[in-house]
């Protein structure tokens, strides 16, 4: 039996596409459904519906064999254990530091001192403020990043953008991009080898629709 790891949302809706191509289809819709574990209209093919955050982790551990995660979370996670074998360019944002308009950022940077970031992706700003030489201060947080410098907890904040209509409708711009992000297909690197039969053509499908929309 081949598990796969998804997500409800976006991903999921935009992942569904690389199925077909695959020959898998969902017998039922998690997003109508309160079910976790979606069968297919394969027998030896299961969809488990979990956290975007789970994803990288159920895949690691061989919980599921094989998922698709965005690179903010699959970065953030660190990928051990895991096979990336496709970039399908879809679920597409950017992570970006982000501040309120009146903050003079630049300026902030420039003379060296301190900033206070909020941000629940961690492991991305301690690298990005690590490699600009910024020195800041972390502050986790689990949602609602946009208020953190509204009610003076955090200068700035790092997060995922997609519009930019959240941070305009909170008065903030985005005033640096870290990186582009995409979904990536992940898999477990112990079934790769022991399921490589069984996982080489989903893989490959999957790559070959993931280049007819480059």
């Amino acid at each position: 039996m081949i598990t796969m790891a998804l997500a409800k949302g976006r991903i999921y809706q935009e992942t569904l596409p690389f199925l077909a191509a695959a020959g898998i289809y969902p017998v039922e819709d998690p997003e109508k459904s309160r079910k976790l574990m979606i069968a297919t209209n394969r027998d030896d093919l299961r969809i488990v519906v979990i956290r975007a955050t789970d994803v990288p982790t159920y895949v690691q551990y061989g919980a599921a064999d094989i998922g698709v995660c965005g690179w903010d979370t699959l970065y953030e996670h660190g990928g051990n254990g895991l096979f990336i074998p496709v970039d399908l360019q879809i679920a597409k944002c950017r992570m970006s530091v982000a501040a309120p308009n009146g903050l003079d950022y630049d300026g902030l940077v420039r003379r060296g001192g301190r900033i206070r970031i909020a941000t629940k992706f961690m492991k991305w700003a301690r690298d990005y403020f690590a490699q600009q030489g910024v020195h800041v201060d972390l502050i986790k947080l689990y949602g609602s990043m946009e208020l953190a410098p509204i009610a003076g907890l955090a200068d700035a904040i790092v997060d995922i953008v997609a519009t930019g209509a959240t941070l305009k409708a909170n008065n903030m711009r985005e005033v640096r991009q870290i990186a582009p992000i995409s979904s990536r297909l992940i898999v477990n690197q112990i079934s790769m080898g022991l399921k490589r039969v069984e996982l080489s053509p989903i893989i490959e499908n999957i790559r070959k629709a993931s280049n007819k929309n480059d």
